[in-house]
């Protein structure tokens, strides 16, 4: 279970890369919606896991990896951006999340019937 130290950092984090990700889009992701669902990070406030989702893409793994390869410039432009908040910032992580295609996927499998 998350301690409130952890729920504050990752809910911070979550806030500033999605900025970030809205702010940097046409640079960093060739105008890419890119939306940050979840932020994870550990104990120790060194790993956080952040969880994306795509629109208006149709391969999202290969753009995952378009974000991956970019993870050292997007951590340094996060670190600018929140110095006086954090001592350290958190090593990234990004995973695809895919839950709204499982959503869409239920909604279109229920309204078959």
């Amino acid at each position: 279970m998350p301690s409130l130290r952890q729920n504050k950092a990752s809910r911070l984090i979550q806030r500033e890369l999605s900025t970030l990700f809205q702010r940097e889009a046409r640079n960093l992701f060739k105008n890419t919606m890119v939306t940050v669902t979840v932020v994870r990070i550990s104990p120790d406030l060194k790993v956080a896991k952040a969880y994306l989702s795509f629109f208006g893409v149709e391969d999202k793994t290969a753009k995952l990896e378009e974000i991956r390869n970019q993870q050292g410039d997007i951590r340094r432009r996060l670190g600018t951006e929140m110095r006086h908040q954090l001592r350290y910032i958190p090593e990234l992580h990004f995973y695809l999340d895919d839950s709204i295609d499982l959503t869409e996927e239920i909604d279109n499998l229920l309204s078959k019937d």
